[in-house]
């Protein structure tokens, strides 16, 4: 065996422990010695030791005065040590000469001149020590030593074992009787064949008995218990005799002096050789205390107001108070023994058995509030506690609280629900977007689903208003469209309006049972019959909204009959959402109808802008999103009688019906003065500062003139001189051709108008290249709340730097301009003019022929308007609106009626005239282009026909069609307004 083997998993502790704990129990001397002699003796050596080994060689037995072996040396130094390493017998014949032992101490010394050694094996086969023999000198060793010296050290095993086993026993012994004495504990021992009981000194004094007045018998044991009790103790004892089993009774003994004492035992019966019990063998204690505790605590249960119950292990009833008696309307003698899942199946699922059963599996107590749905549908506080014996249980009806909660909590969810109701409606303005909300704020809160209703013409005389259903939600998604087809037809198949008028006067919701019958009596529609059928209504509500003097709209809510009939407090709650929502709704419609007028009225004074040879003007105009007041911006382009154009944009200040007033008159003053005066646009400015001095007019405005001018070389050269005049406005913003952009600001603003009559007007010029485009604006494009004006306009001038790279024309500038200055809310008005400077228009002094095939689809016809528009606009703006209209009927006629996938489009430009033609697959080619003349009369003369070709006829000088049989060309000819000098 190696000495790895002789060392066992667990490692080299767990055998010196084994070894230690022989040496703690092991007495020295005595027998042990008396087998170093025997071994000396047999093996004809003068000295023999026995000793364990742990990390020291502890010598435990010895023989051989000579031996001279220390009695506890270090374990490396000593044979034995090497031995127990082995763990097998170690024979040394010359110690001197021998590798593993010349080295240590006691061979050094001449102790050890010869070995001979066997380990010492403990129970679990550990090597614990040696026994050995050697002398001085050297000598061989035989198998018939090593055989001897193995026999003696498994008697000395043995001897150490036994003397291991004998010290625990004792122990044991010892500590049974400390724990038996602490704990009053007495012993019992029955012969059930003699008869004979045997108590210690414990369970006599327990019982009240003397020594010489115990007989033995077990007759005196029953005749002092309890008569209560004595049935149920011996059958206890004879199921233990029957059985061979274990015994366990609690019971009452009557003491000499009178007096009771509660007695717990336990034992099992020990069978005979026959295997029928021969004794009884157990232990008995005093459970007086514990009894009496218990017996406390039960008046204490008993008396609480608080219900209490004792459930075991198996979930059965083991105890209820009288609390918990009444409370759960049952006997206790009854349930007691019941399974608490059997006798209340009602817990079953619910929140009781997830607490409880969570309770026994963690062991931690349970502490919650649940709704038992049963005889008495009440809420209880519960409080679980798991224990040795189950699990106890105390509960509360907590129903009131819960409902005065639930009051509460209603109460904040309805003022909450108003609150919010007033916030989000009146956020909008907008009375669609109003209405929507008010239905996606009541349902789910207060209904299943609901339609709103808005009075759309008031009341007249023996007419009822006229109402119109703007839509409905649903708490469910999927009856979402249910819901809006109902709101969408049902004001069209009421046949019973009997109920409007209450509705409409009533200041409290008019509630109905049985919605579903009711409803289908006031449609004939078997449509609105089916959606009934699929909405399921069952409780309804209908609520006025009533605004400022009118009820401005309805709001029917109904719930299904699974969330049960509309409470009182919940008719209260939608009476305060209506009174809020009503006034909110109310405002909306004044807002729209203000708006829509102030609008109507603004824009009717800003008119489209003329269309100056070699210029192209776009305007804009956008109102103020948060207001309904009319604003004071304008803008204006008009053309002076010396022919060159004007620009303004301007702001009166304040922003109400005095402001658009004033500039109404402001915009009306300004035309006159400069067409009638021909003034630049100093002058202009402070001839409308006269006029209103003269005239008395109260309005304060800025403004921009700026007036284009261009002298013949100019002209040649194509430039235009931008003059202009700043009475306290944003400063204009020029986009060169190049996409660079160039705010024109020259000096400190002159004063706003209206202010000085007197006031010096100063002027400024740019020169501007072909391409150029000027832009006036007002405030609101670039202003923000909280930002100053310096920041707007450079944000301005990064958009049109960016929107130049895609090179559009002035309208889509201005449209996309808008789109990413404009701020989703506007607080103030946005007017705008641009103006592009385009040169003289090409004079062509040959013919230029241009075309393109489109594919025969509606989607090529705007394609095709765009293509001639492009090439015509350069030509002579005047003519481009019809010679579009003619081409797009001549396209739409292409794709209607033409025969192939494809189509060509022509364009003529000539310096007198334009011709455009549409010519299908299989036409003629497309040269030459021939301007024919056709009479208008008759159009079925040309092989054609429709609305489309009459349009052309009218538009064209001539038009006609080409068809050689395998395809069509029409075409036609527009004079231009103006021919080139």
């Amino acid at each position: 065996m190696t000495p790895e083997a002789a060392t066992p998993p667990g490692g080299r502790r767990t055998r010196v422990d084994a070894a230690a704990r022989l040496a703690a129990t092991t007495p020295h001397g005595s027998s042990l010695d008396r087998l170093c002699e025997l071994a000396a003796t047999l093996l004809d050596m003068p000295a023999a030791h026995i000793a364990l080994v742990t990390d020291l060689e502890l010598v435990i037995g010895e023989f051989g005065e000579d031996a001279r072996v220390a009695h506890a040396n270090p374990a490396e130094d000593s044979l034995c040590g090497v031995t127990v390493q082995l763990g097998e017998p170690l024979a040394i014949v010359d110690a001197r000469d021998d590798d593993r032992a010349r080295h240590l101490s006691p061979v050094g010394a001449g102790i050890i001149g010869t070995y001979l050694g066997v380990p010492l094996l403990a129970g679990d086969g550990l090597a614990v020590g040696t026994i050995c023999v050697h002398g001085p000198s050297p000598r061989e060793w035989s198998e018939v030593d090593i055989r001897t010296l193995r026999r003696l050290a498994v008697s000395v095993a043995a001897e150490l074992e036994l003397a291991a086993l004998s010290s625990d026993f004792e122990d044991s012994q010892l500590t049974w009787r400390l724990a038996a004495d602490s704990a009053g504990v007495g012993v019992f021992d029955w012969d059930v064949r003699t008869g004979d009981m045997r108590w210690d000194d414990r369970l006599l004094s327990l019982f009240g008995f003397a020594h010489a007045d115990f007989s033995g018998r077990i007759e005196m044991f029953y005749d002092v218990v309890h008569p209560d009790d004595l049935p149920r103790v011996m059958a206890a004892i004879e199921l233990a005799m029957s059985t061979c089993g274990d015994y366990a009774a609690e019971y009452r003994i009557s003491l000499p002096d009178g007096g009771q004492r509660w007695i717990g035992a336990r034992g099992r019966a020990i069978p005979g050789e026959d295997g029928a019990a021969a004794r009884l063998l157990g232990a008995a204690y005093d459970t007086t205390a514990v009894r009496e505790g218990e017996a406390r605590v039960a008046r204490l249960l008993e008396t609480m107001p608080t219900a209490f119950i004792q459930l075991d292990h198996e979930w059965r009833f083991t105890f209820l108070n009288f609390e918990a008696e009444r409370m759960m309307s049952v006997n206790r003698d009854a349930l007691t023994g019941q399974v608490l899942w059997e006798a209340f199946p009602g817990t079953l699922g619910t929140r009781f058995e997830q607490e409880y059963r969570n309770a026994v599996a963690t062991g931690s107590p349970a502490f919650f509030d649940a709704r038992y749905v049963g005889t008495r549908n009440a809420w209880y506080e519960v409080r679980a506690w798991p224990s040795d014996d189950g699990l106890a249980v105390y509960f509360v009806d907590v129903t009131e609280q819960h409902r005065s909660r639930e009051q509460v909590e209603r109460n904040e969810r309805r003022r909450a629900l108003v609150a919010l109701v007033t916030q989000q409606l009146s956020g909008t303005l907008d009375l669609e977007e109003a209405v929507s909300r008010l239905g996606s704020l009541v349902v789910p809160e207060m209904a299943d689903w609901c339609v709103a209703t808005l009075v759309t013409e008031r009341e007249r005389e023996g007419r009822l208003p006229t109402l119109r259903d703007v839509g409905g939600w649903h708490s469910d998604p999927e009856q979402q469209p249910w819901v809006e087809r109902f709101a969408e037809i049902r004001m069209d198949h009421l046949c019973d309006v009997s109920f409007l008028p209450v509705a409409l006067e009533t200041d409290r919701p008019l509630v109905g049972e049985d919605a579903g019958s009711a409803l289908r009596d006031v449609f004939d529609s078997t449509e609105v019959h089916e959606l009934l059928d699929r909405l399921e209504p069952c409780h309804v509500a209908v609520v006025p909204l009533r605004g400022h003097d009118r009820v401005v709209g309805l709001l029917t809510v109904f719930r299904s009959a699974e969330r049960g009939p509309f409470r009182d407090d919940d008719i209260d709650t939608l009476a305060e959402v209506a009174a809020g929502a009503g006034l909110a709704l109310d405002n909306a419609r004044l807002f729209a109808e203000q708006r829509e007028l102030a609008e109507g009225l603004q824009r009717s004074l800003l008119t489209p802008p003329p269309q100056p040879e070699g210029l192209e003007i776009a305007v804009r105009y956008e109102a103020a999103a948060e207001t309904a007041q009319v604003g004071g911006d304008w803008y204006d382009a008009f053309v002076q009688t010396q022919g060159d154009p004007v620009l303004v944009i301007g702001d009166v200040v304040g922003h109400d019906t005095a402001a658009a007033a004033a500039m109404g008159q402001l915009r009306g003053l300004l035309r006159a003065v400069a067409v009638f005066s021909g003034g630049g646009p100093g002058d202009v400015l402070r001839g409308v500062d006269h006029a209103l001095r003269t005239l008395d007019i109260e309005a304060t405005a800025t403004a921009v003139v700026a007036r284009l001018e261009q002298t013949p070389d100019e002209r040649r050269r194509g430039l235009r001189r931008l003059r202009w005049s700043n009475a306290g406005h944003p400063q204009p913003v020029v986009l060169h051709a190049d996409g660079s952009v160039e705010g024109l600001e020259r000096q400190d603003y002159d004063l706003l108008l209206g202010l000085d009559a007197e006031a010096e007007r100063l002027e400024h010029e740019v020169v501007l290249e072909e391409g150029a485009t000027v832009l006036l604006f007002t405030d609101g494009l670039v202003e923000r709340r909280g930002e100053d004006l310096d920041t707007g306009l450079e944000r301005l001038c990064r958009e049109l730097t960016d929107l130049a790279e895609g090179e559009p024309c002035v309208e889509d500038l201005c449209d996309q301009l808008l789109q990413r200055m404009a701020p989703s809310r506007r607080e103030d008005d946005i007017a705008l003019v641009a103006v592009r400077l385009k040169g003289p228009r090409p004079q062509p002094s040959e013919v230029d022929r241009r075309a393109a095939r489109f594919e025969a689809e509606p989607e090529s016809v705007p394609k095709v308007r765009k293509f001639v528009r492009d090439l015509v606009m350069a030509l002579d703006e005047a003519v481009v609106e019809d010679v579009a209209l003619c081409v797009t009927e001549l396209a739409t006629n292409a794709v209607r009626h033409g025969e192939g996938r494809e189509f060509e489009v022509s364009v003529l430009l000539e310096p007198e005239a334009v011709t455009v033609a549409v010519a299908d697959d299989g036409a003629p080619p497309t040269p030459p282009l021939e301007a024919r003349p056709v009479a208008h009369g008759d159009l079925a003369d040309q092989g054609v026909s429709g609305r489309g070709l009459t349009i052309v006829a009218s538009l064209a000088d001539a038009w006609g069609v080409d068809d050689d049989g395998d395809g069509k060309r029409v075409w036609a000819r527009l004079s231009r307004s103006t021919p080139p000098a």
